[in-house]
């Protein structure tokens, strides 16, 4: 039988570190950490993104983090910590997933960008296209 979604996440959890809101909002400054919004173009350009984020769509994720692939991303080749965020936190968990079976120090953030915003921390417009 597939599993379902739920399954999914909560395989995910046991595998993935997450960090809050709040250890992210005092670490943002850290140069050790790279924050990756993986939501959908139009979710950025309605709710904004967190500051100095770098925007890496869900649907090339793979593509853009596998070196041999022609889309790599240099940004993923950095010895850093990549703490994912979508706008709940499911997306982004199954993501930091997959950077992490893919061989990336990855993180999770718990409640994502929606958890983000009711804390009250800083929104940025998105900016244009970034690698």
């Amino acid at each position: 039988m597939a599993k379902g979604f739920r399954q999914m996440l909560d395989e995910a959890d046991a595998l993935v570190a997450s960090v809050s809101v709040e250890e992210m909002a005092q670490r943002t400054d850290d140069p050790a950490l790279v924050m990756v919004d993986i939501r959908d173009p139009r979710e950025l350009e309605r709710e904004g993104m967190i500051p100095g984020a770098f925007h890496a769509p869900r649907g090339m994720l793979e593509f853009w983090i596998d070196p041999e692939s022609p889309y790599h991303k240099p940004r993923f080749a950095q010895d850093a910590v990549f703490v994912f965020y979508c706008a709940s936190g499911w997306r982004s968990l199954l993501a930091a997933r997959l950077a992490q079976e893919m061989g990336l120090k990855a993180r999770s953030l718990r409640g994502g960008f929606s958890e983000w915003k009711a804390a009250g921390q800083p929104v940025a417009a998105r900016e244009g296209k970034r690698d």
